[in-house]
């Protein structure tokens, strides 16, 4: 027996809402599938609560009656559970107003989905909470005119300010938009540069369609995203790290968890049963002078040499805060040091 896919039931009402009567043996040859097959999906649909009317005869066939209300929306559980996933977890981007918008569209889903995923809907999203960051944010209507010339191959003209206030007006040739968490970046080649650009769409305002359209690029990298992420890293401050770390390989990586995945081009190599290497780069001394003090073991910094002054001053801060060491303390934490002096 053929079970009745949600795609293959789509494609039947899609041919259903045109205005036309259709013959069980046309809707068979359409959907590649039997005319039994055919009959079938007809009453699944009307279970689904979708008014499908049929006559008999040689030129009897299938048809939606018009003017009634709408039916169930047809969707599997998994489609219903995406849907409501992605509605709460769109609460949360950086577009003003998206919030209100999400729980509007939500609520609309659960008018329309049957009885029974309308309480796993609902269910999912009372037990959801996006957790919503604050920053800048972008317009909408920005982001529909920027799929729109995109979509039209559409020179762009616009004003762009830098980070530090700095405006200027950019002519552009568009590419993709990519979300990058609270981040919108607009991907498009800059015709007065003569190179590709992202820029961040909370800093793009007066945008002007010009209307002139323009054959499709061929990026420098795989894709627009692919594109956001390495001019990304390369625009950023960034501090090659090596440091010894006097504690096993595996005790490390557990402390350090998804940061080995994450951050770029960190590696943890074992040097021994008691000691390990850690090598990568990041984007501020401060913040690689804290991680490593979080790690609990001694450690050895090889490189960059900057990165002992921010030791000593985060060293300074703990020790003032901390008090007065005890005579008892002190010798129990030079002891302790000096088992790990290589």
């Amino acid at each position: 027996m053929t079970v009745a896919t949600p795609a293959r039931l789509l494609g039947l009402l899609s041919l259903l809402q045109t205005p036309r009567e259709w013959p069980g043996s046309e809707l068979s040859a359409r959907l590649a599938v039997s005319p039994r097959t055919i009959r079938r999906d007809i009453e699944r649909l009307r279970e689904l609560g979708y008014p499908v009317q049929g006559t008999r005869g040689a030129e009897g066939g299938y048809r939606l009656v018009a003017g009634m209300a709408m039916p169930p929306l047809l969707l599997d559980d998994e489609e219903a559970v995406a849907i409501a996933v992605g509605l709460r977890a769109a609460a949360g981007n950086a577009v003003a107003g998206i919030e209100e918008a999400s729980v509007r569209a939500l609520t609309k889903l659960e008018q329309v989905l049957p009885a029974r995923l309308r309480g796993r809907v609902r269910a999912l999203t009372g037990a959801t909470v996006p957790l919503v960051v604050s920053g800048p944010t972008v317009e909408p209507e920005t982001l529909a005119v920027l799929a729109g010339v995109i979509a039209n191959h559409e020179k762009l003209r616009f004003v762009y300010r830098t980070a530090g206030g700095v405006q200027s007006t950019r002519l552009v040739e568009p590419n993709r938009l990519v979300s990058a968490g609270r981040r919108w970046y607009f991907v498009a080649y800059d015709d007065d540069r003569a190179d590709w650009r992202s820029f961040r769409v909370d800093r793009m305002g007066d945008l002007r369609p010009t209307g002139a359209r323009v054959a499709a690029r061929t990026l420098p990298d795989r894709d627009a995203a692919a594109y956001v992420e390495r001019t990304r890293l390369a625009a950023a401050p960034t501090h090659r790290a090596d440091a010894t770390l006097y504690a096993p390989a595996e005790q490390i990586a557990a402390r350090l968890g998804d940061a080995l995945d994450l951050e770029a081009g960190t590696r943890l190599e074992a040097i021994d049963a008691e000691s390990c290497r850690l090598t990568g780069y990041v984007d501020t001394l401060e913040w690689l002078a804290f991680r490593l003090s979080m790690l609990g073991c001694e450690f050895e910094v090889h490189q960059p040499p900057e990165l002992r002054e921010h030791l000593r001053a985060l060293g300074g801060r703990i020790t003032r805060a901390a008090g007065a060491p005890t005579a008892e303390g002190s010798r129990s934490v030079a002891e302790h040091s000096a088992q790990h002096i290589r």
